[in-house]
């Protein structure tokens, strides 16, 4: 397979998705603009008060022109990431020599010029780098890498991430890449790469053909991929490797059954996470790839082919992903959001023309006359608001409630779920006291991986009881919807005397107010880039609020609360032993039950403690929701009687010239119209070029 047909191709998808982007981006900047002007005329009956739209849509246009796909890439230490990573963009970028480890987070982006930034977390202003600087003061050698991970310490505690800027096709495309150094690392930095995760669009979870599905990685993936929803590709690196370690490397047969037991191994352990919708796309989702071959051909002639190290395949598939299933399903929701602003300025026109030959008299007193159904409007954000904040209370209280339990229970199953962290136990080493810092650190290290990965578990089901819930609330946010829009109905009928007309392509969707559509999490902005290079999800995103309590807080006072106190109690149990019981068997007996003895000693403490940290964060989630879900019905409401007021004071204070103000209300519409038409056209050629 030719390298150069599959990059082409993979380059022409982006830049064709990039185009549509651009060409959407400049019809919802026109939409904007077109009602702008319109509400700033002065000459006019007055606005129509469509503020809310043109502030929606002057957000997505400008996230979507600026937006891109971002990929997180994964793995253990030494896994080949960065080589994998260099091979992917035809150039020796990253820092991948035999001995430097990748020690910060990285985030590769298309820049005009090459350079290096440095992002700090302490308050110093960004650093710009040279390449050759950056690899040398930003990399580690993996024996201190070793050390510092049994130390917990981080190589660059005062550094954020670093940005790497460089002017290569793929990244011009709309490619973003996030870096991560390696998951093997302490805890706080494998918090630090995971909590990435929700901002990405795909993980590219990198592993080694000569360490297949290791300890750490199952663990990983058990506590952090799955069951979240995450779309993730497996690469298996070195696979080239896997011939030269036979004994004959010639011998074909002996080849195919040693590649076939590791393939066995890799399917064993990573089909479950290779399930979409109840699809097994295994084929779609783990391929075996030779970095290192792929690089060295690339940089040697980048029109050379790389058949047989599985780039060709893995590009195809990731290809696919990015452009026909993510791109597609962001610019529909953006559809969803122009016809929505090009719905509110036809109805706002309809309720408008009507009066149009109205005196000031007959215009109060039909104003006056809804003024029952403002109410009832008022009444449904207050019916709803009560529902999102009973079911927050519930919410916070029934999980903060099941948090305390499971902290409380630990000990009950610590004897049997600790066996699969402790480290092996040679009490020489803990009796000699040159080696009893290493031993402390391993057991601490080993605790520490134990309380995350039960931690890990726990967020999970809670999870799913805050996506049960919120699920609930957008159906009921479809029902208040639907009651709203009745309500709304009654008011243009009242107003202008005609029924109100229902349009026969409306969807039900459509027809519903632009702040259920948002309830309901139909409406995006297509959000880019507004926390650092973090990208925020579409619409709302409780997620990211729960993981930036749970991860930094939550897990870090457990461990906290916890390692710090219960290593003295066990080294004296140890110590009590006594030569008699130097056996290994007896030894680690005993430290799990002096572990279990001092642990369950500060869980009451800790389950007190951190589950004020579970219900805050809980809270959280559902008031931002309603403080969200309140802005933007009251602003509808206001919005409403803005325009009739708006109107009114046009009449009182001036003769309006109904025939210019018809026509200049038609064109308004028309012109919305026209660019909603560019923007249907856009997305359905789209379609038809993926179909």
């Amino acid at each position: 397979m030719n390298a150069q047909v599959d990059t082409d191709k993979f380059i022409n998808d982006l830049e064709r998705v990039a185009q549509v982007r651009s060409e959407i981006s400049v019809c919802l900047s026109n939409i904007a603009l077109t009602i702008t002007k319109a509400e700033l005329d002065v000459n006019t009956s007055g606005k129509l008060s469509l503020e809310r739209d043109i502030e929606d849509i002057t957000i997505a246009s400008k996230n979507l022109k600026n937006g891109v796909f971002r990929l997180l890439v994964l793995g253990d230490m030494k896994r080949g990431k960065s080589t994998f990573l260099n091979a992917l963009i035809g150039e020796n970028l990253l820092p991948s020599d035999v001995n430097p480890c990748t020690a910060v987070l990285t985030v590769l982006r298309y820049g005009s010029k090459k350079k290096v930034t440095v992002h700090f977390n302490d308050g110093k202003s960004p650093q710009e780098l040279d390449f050759a600087s950056f690899k040398y003061k930003y990399t580690i050698d993996p024996t201190e890498a070793k050390k510092l991970e049994q130390e917990k310490k981080q190589a660059f505690p005062d550094v954020d991430y670093a940005v790497v800027e460089y002017p290569l096709p793929l990244l011009e495309k709309g490619i973003e890449i996030v870096d991560s150094p390696g998951l093997n690392d302490t805890e706080a930095r494998n918090e630090l790469s995971l909590g990435y995760i929700n901002n990405c669009h795909a993980i590219l979870f990198v592993m080694r053909a000569s360490q297949p599905c290791t300890l750490g990685e199952r663990r990983y993936l058990e506590n952090y991929i799955k069951g979240r929803g995450l779309t993730v590709f497996f690469l298996i690196n070195a696979w080239d490797q896997v011939k030269e370690s036979l004994i004959d490397p010639d011998d074909e047969e002996e080849l195919k059954a040693s590649e076939d037991r590791l393939r066995q191994v890799f399917s064993a352990n990573l089909a479950e996470y290779c399930y979409v919708d109840g699809q097994n796309v295994y084929e779609e989702r783990v391929f075996e790839v030779s970095s290192i071959q792929a690089l060295r051909r690339r940089l040697k002639n980048p029109q050379a082919g790389l058949k047989k190290t599985g780039f060709g395949e893995f590009m195809q598939a990731l290809n696919t992903f990015l452009t026909r299933e993510r791109a597609i399903a962001e610019l529909r929701q953006v559809r969803t959001l122009a016809r929505g602003a090009c719905n509110h300025t036809r109805e706002a026109i309809e309720r408008r023309i009507p009066l149009l030959d109205q005196d000031v008299n007959e215009l109060k007193k039909r104003i006056d006359s809804v003024e029952p159904e403002f109410s009832k409007l008022t009444n449904i954000r207050d019916e709803f608001q009560a529902e999102i904040i009973k079911t927050r209370d519930n919410q916070a209280r029934a999980i903060a409630d099941s948090f305390r339990s499971y902290v409380l229970n630990l000990g009950n199953t610590f004897e049997t779920d600790f066996l699969r962290y402790q480290p092996e136990l040679n009490l020489f080493d803990f009796l000699s006291s040159g080696k009893r810092e290493a031993f402390n650190s391993a057991l601490k290290k080993a605790f520490e991986q134990y309380i995350t990965d039960k931690f890990a578990a726990w967020t999970l089901t809670a999870e799913n009881e805050i996506n049960a819930a919120f699920k609930q609330l957008t159906r009921s946010a479809s029902q208040y919807g639907t009651s709203y829009s009745q309500v709304t109905d009654q008011i243009t009928e009242k107003l202008t005397g005609e029924k109100v007309k229902l349009n026969s392509t409306t969807t039900e969707d459509d027809k519903s107010p632009s702040w259920a559509k948002w309830a309901m999490g139909l409406l995006s902005l297509s959000r880019g880039n507004l926390a650092g290079f973090a990208m925020a999800g579409a619409g709302f995103d409780w997620k990211n609020i729960l993981l930036n309590y749970f991860t930094v807080i939550g897990i870090g006072g457990i461990i906290t609360a916890v390692t710090g106190v219960f290593l003295g109690p066990i080294g004296f149990a140890l110590l009590g032993l006594g030569v008699g019981f130097l056996q290994a068997d007896q030894a680690r007996k005993e430290l799990v039950k002096t572990a279990k003895k001092e642990l369950v000693k500060y869980l009451p403490q800790v389950a007190q403690e951190q589950s004020k940290t579970v219900h805050d964060a809980v809270k959280e989630c559902f008031d931002s929701y309603e403080r969200e879900v309140s802005k933007r019905i009251n602003d509808d409401i206001a919005s409403r009687k803005s325009e009739l007021d708006n109107l009114l004071q046009q009449k009182t204070t001036r003769e309006i010239n109904r025939e210019s103000e018809l026509k200049r209300l038609n064109n308004l519409q028309e012109d919305v119209i026209f660019q909603l038409q560019k923007i249907e056209a856009a997305y359905s050629n789209l379609l038809a070029y993926y179909s």
